[in-house]
């Protein structure tokens, strides 16, 4: 659609100019720097930042109702800058110019309703985001959208010819920062940093297909962290972890286009997101409360983290109930199916604890939950899942099994509707599925196959046959006939198919 073809009082809002005065806030120290170079931390006192937008509350000057009616329109146009994640330019990065956004087809990815076997299994409704939809098929692209925009934004205005970027990765990190830093390959090189034997075939298969120059370290993704933070310390490379505040700014897209999947109703409803380096719920929780703030949305969703039993530092942190007595404390991680969720020490853990205390304060009850769930149920419920419909990663397997443990704890009830967030596709894990069917997942995963969910193929062989196709040879048209019948007999026969009778 046009932008002639709007309502004349919406058209001055459609296509929005560089606006806003961002700036860095540190969570400890609470000093601010300008946004002109690429800040990860204090450079003070070495707590991660957030951005800040100066002039937030011209944007409160308009009517919740102005917003929602804008993004809404703001759907219905074919501008590439605006066709995704940037929708929401105003919330998210004002001050890039839209000729600076780097568009790759990411954000507005489905939410898909269970089918009701699946919500009578859960005990309630429920729906999965499908972000594994997303180019690189993880969530992971909104915030490279952003980061890698501000980035040509900076190239641009800066005058800048060689730039390096650099993360490291469990998987979806790398292949995103790869993926969007090849778009802009006359100015960006691109790096990634890999757990060796950590990350699987198709996951690594990705930053190598997109040109990355991509290095395998030995141990976890926490020792990956502390190299590439030391690289970012001491060289001039660009950090693309989370630990990158413009990441954040990009995920918080998530919220938005949740309410806006729901008309903006949110009473009821309940978002479960995987915990891993802690960016993800940082973003989704402070997205939802940049919607209440201007009054898009009336009531915050509930929020619930999810982690493995195997890598459950922000869990441990939350059973204390006292917040006062709260101390953190990284945790050694095991070996984890949701590999993206397997890191022991989040570097996004200051944001997540300055962000819970803002959202209950705003919510005015506990409004944010961590449940732990075992690696048994992460498999399972990923395989459940997906004889039931969905596309879902072992991360969305994940967030199920904490569904379902929420319910049990009464955490949720039956009339409320969660939103649980598949934040990789299928495919990336294929891997593990295959394991699971042969029951060869090694015994540190603490997985046992269950018999109902393994699926293997069948050869079929119909007795009698004595010549079959092959590729390059033809069978003669009767010998062909013969072997296309007594196939279909023998399928048949294993699938317990009757015979069509003549009317």
């Amino acid at each position: 659609m046009r932008v002639e073809d709007f309502p004349e009082e919406i058209r001055p809002y459609l296509l929005p100019q560089p606006v806003g005065e961002l700036i860095y806030r540190c969570l400890e120290c609470e000093e601010t720097f300008g946004i002109e170079s690429l800040l990860y931390t204090c450079p003070d006192c070495k707590s991660v930042l957030l951005i800040e937008d100066l002039q937030w509350e011209k944007l409160k000057e308009r009517s919740g109702a102005f917003w929602r009616r804008l993004f809404d329109y703001r759907r219905m146009l074919n501008i590439p800058p605006l066709r995704g994640i940037f929708l929401f330019h105003e919330l998210i990065a004002p001050v890039i110019p839209l000729e600076d956004v780097i568009y790759l087809g990411e954000g507005h990815t489905p939410i898909v309703r269970a089918n009701i076997a699946l919500r009578e299994w859960a005990g309630l409704d429920f729906c999965f985001k499908n972000d594994g939809q997303n180019p690189s098929a993880s969530f992971k692209d909104r915030g490279m959208a952003c980061a890698l925009s501000y980035l040509n934004y900076l190239v641009r205005s800066q005058g800048l010819t060689e730039v390096l970027s650099i993360c490291a990765s469990t998987g979806d990190t790398s292949a995103a920062a790869a993926l969007y830093s090849s778009y802009m390959s006359d100015t960006v090189k691109s790096a990634v940093l890999l757990p060796h034997k950590k990350v699987t075939p198709q996951q690594i298969s990705q930053p190598l297909g997109s040109g990355a120059q991509v290095f395998e370290i030995p141990g976890v993704f926490d020792d990956c962290m502390k190299v590439v933070e030391h690289l970012a310390d001491h060289y001039n490379v660009a950090l693309l972890n989370s630990k990158n505040a413009w990441r954040i700014q990009g995920q918080e897209s998530y919220s938005f286009e949740v309410a806006q999947s729901f008309d903006y109703e949110l009473e009821g409803k309940v978002v479960l997101v995987p915990i891993g380096n802690a960016g993800n719920i940082t973003a989704v929780m402070g997205g939802f409360l940049k919607l209440q703030d201007l009054g898009v949305i009336e009531k915050l969703p509930r929020i619930i983290g999810v982690q493995s039993e195997h890598a459950d530092p922000v869990y441990r942190y939350y059973q204390e109930s006292d917040p006062n007595k709260r101390v953190f404390r990284p945790v050694t991680v095991r070996p984890s199916v949701a590999q993206a969720a397997m890191i022991g020490n989040p570097v996004s853990m200051p944001r997540v604890i300055r962000l819970v205390e803002a959202y209950e304060r705003v919510a005015g009850s506990p409004g944010v939950f961590v449940v732990q769930v075992s690696e048994q149920e992460i498999m399972d419920c990923q395989l459940i899942a997906n004889r039931n419909g969905h596309i879902a990663c072992t991360q969305g397997g994940e967030c199920l099994a904490g569904l379902r443990r929420a319910r049990e704890a009464g955490i949720v009830t039956a009339e409320e509707v969660a939103i649980l967030d598949a934040t990789a596709h299928a495919l990336k894990f294929s891997g593990f599925q295959e394991s699971y069917f042969a029951d060869e997942l090694d015994s540190a995963y603490e997985v046992l196959p269950k018999t109902e969910l393994r699926n293997f193929p069948t050869l079929v062989e119909a007795p009698g046959l004595k010549k079959l196709p092959a590729p390059g040879k033809v069978l003669p048209p009767d010998e062909f006939k013969t072997f296309v019948e007594a196939t279909a007999r023998e399928i048949a026969r294993q699938l317990g198919l009757k015979e069509k009778t003549a009317e």
